[in-house]
């Protein structure tokens, strides 16, 4: 975990704390449907969003590697309240776009402060109130507030700096390498020999984006990932349009069916794998063409089931057709070390390059690094245990949205703000300042098990950051289930007395 700014304390400089009902921490997709949802069911909640990038979007604001875009389609990751129009694969641009128009028609504007980073966070049982601290980036001024609930809508990647492994021989290398989280606007590629390490949807996405502009462009992978191609674009969607239906429905109608289909491929990845398998390796030879079996067995056939890892979506089959026109390739293999002129691996083939990119992921963020105490004593939130994925045993007033692995992060976004303000109004009702989830006796004996199990999801980021995550139990009430399809029947049926939450 990185260590927190310092934060100077003169008393001329200590700001004054400015007391809210909602504090959202995060401006990207997260936060702006916590934003729409606390505008739209509870009027006259005090809230702001602090966001510690200069403008919203998240993701999509601090990635610029070429070609970014989403891997899931926008009729899910989309918002359930305003439809979606476009391609179903979009770019960050558009993506950004239909942000800025959210936030615009539901006058989210002035709700947002953008470069207010939040430092750290405490709870006092007694004022029975959290007080957050943090720093504006932009004058380094402290600020403070304090807010009878946190919703935390920052994700849980670190954008500061992405994972890049630790290479022998990088200091010998006379090229430039650089990761896909720093990349600059404009570098130039005429000419040069690229490889770009890694092999999840950074590096499928930037391959095709740059192929035409270098002299040659190499994906380097330790091991293959399961890929799927398809048109960017819905044929159901595009009749309804021709037949000039409402926007609203066709979101509703086009959004239905893929969380159908979707709900029926994830099931069969389990319930028939080598099957799945099969059909995912069938795509990859249709866009590669005869002659590819060799291609195929080395470097597009993976060792695990399917969805054991991420599956990415490669839109209108663009890395592929990269790959057959000669402009890309893919190898396979162990980095030994950096030479002066690229890559040797452990089989001793050396990879020219006059340029890296690292596409190696990110760092897992727990609540966006931020400081948490509970009544003066420092949180780990590994030693907590989830509520619903959401809550955490013995931190009070406090909610976080992580996302899904297998579906669209939206999905789980908006579940989790209707839980938030059925739960707001609970307390309300119940004249509560403050609700903590705890476990029950009959819970006292229940298993302990990770945020995920490694045999049902594993791609390198979850397995060097699970530590850091809360536990799970064996209950649907203590565990992120990472089903949608089971969340959207349980969540918003959850009852707030069962006594996994304890009021006061």
């Amino acid at each position: 975990m990185s260590e927190a700014p310092t934060i100077d304390r003169p008393e001329a400089r200590v700001a004054e704390a400015e007391h809210i009902d909602v504090l959202v921490v995060g401006a990207g997709i997260s936060g702006v449907s916590a934003g729409y949802h606390l505008q739209q069911s509870m009027p006259g909640t005090r809230f702001v969003m602090l966001e510690a990038q200069k403008s919203y979007g998240g993701t999509w604001y601090t990635h610029k590697y070429p070609g970014i875009r989403s891997d899931s389609d926008l009729y899910t990751f989309g918002y359930r309240f305003k439809p979606w129009t476009g391609a179903p694969i979009a770019t960050a641009e558009e993506i950004r776009r239909y942000m800025g128009e959210a936030i615009a028609e539901n006058g989210l504007e002035r709700r947002i402060r953008y470069q207010h980073k939040v430092v750290r966070a405490s709870w006092s049982s007694e004022a029975k109130r959290w007080s957050i601290e943090g720093i504006r980036t932009d004058t380094g001024e402290e600020f403070r507030f304090t807010a009878n609930f946190l919703w935390m809508c920052q994700g849980y990647y670190r954008h500061e700096d992405g994972f890049t492994p630790e290479w022998p021989g990088t200091e010998d290398f006379k090229g430039e390498i650089v990761h896909s989280m720093h990349w600059q606007e404009g570098t130039d590629l005429t000419g040069k020999q690229v490889v770009v390490i890694g092999s999840g949807a950074s590096a499928a996405t930037i391959v095709p984006n740059i192929a035409e502009q270098c002299a040659h462009v190499t994906m380097l992978q330790r091991t293959p990932i399961f890929y799927r191609t398809g048109r960017n674009a819905i044929e159901i969607a595009d009749e309804l349009r021709r037949l000039e239906v409402d926007e609203s429905w066709i979101h509703e109608i086009v959004r239905r069916k893929i969380l159908y289909e979707q709900k029926v491929f994830n099931g069969r990845s389990f319930d028939e794998p080598e099957k799945v398998r099969g059909e995912l390796l069938g795509l990859v030879r249709d866009a590669l063409g005869e002659g590819s079996e060799e291609v195929i067995a080395a470097n597009f056939t993976p060792k695990y089931r399917p969805w054991q890892q991420r599956i990415a979506f490669v839109p209108d089959a663009d890395f592929f057709q990269q790959m057959k026109a000669g402009r890309a390739s893919v190898k396979t293999g162990v980095i030994e070390r950096f030479v002066a002129d690229g890559i040797e691996l452990q089989s001793g083939e050396v990879l020219r390059a006059d340029l890296v990119i690292a596409a190696t992921g990110f760092h897992l963020c727990v609540l966006g690094d931020i400081d948490f105490t509970i009544d003066g004593k420092t949180l780990a939130f590994g030693d907590t245990v989830t509520y619903r994925g959401m809550m955490f045993t013995g931190v009070p007033n406090l909610v976080w949205v992580f996302g899904y692995f297998r579906a669209s992060w939206t999905l789980r976004a908006d579940l989790v703000a209707d839980f938030v303000v059925r739960l707001l109004g609970h307390m309300r009702e119940r004249g509560a300042e403050m609700v903590v989830p705890a476990l029950r006796p009959e819970d006292a004996d229940m298993a302990l098990e990770p945020w995920i199990a490694p045999d049902n999801f594993n791609p390198g980021y979850v397995n060097r950051g699970v530590h850091l995550l809360p536990k799970c139990g064996t209950k649907t009430e203590w565990r992120h289930t990472h089903d949608y399809w089971e969340d959207s029947h349980t969540i918003p049926q959850a009852d707030l007395d069962d006594g996994t939450l304890v009021y006061r």
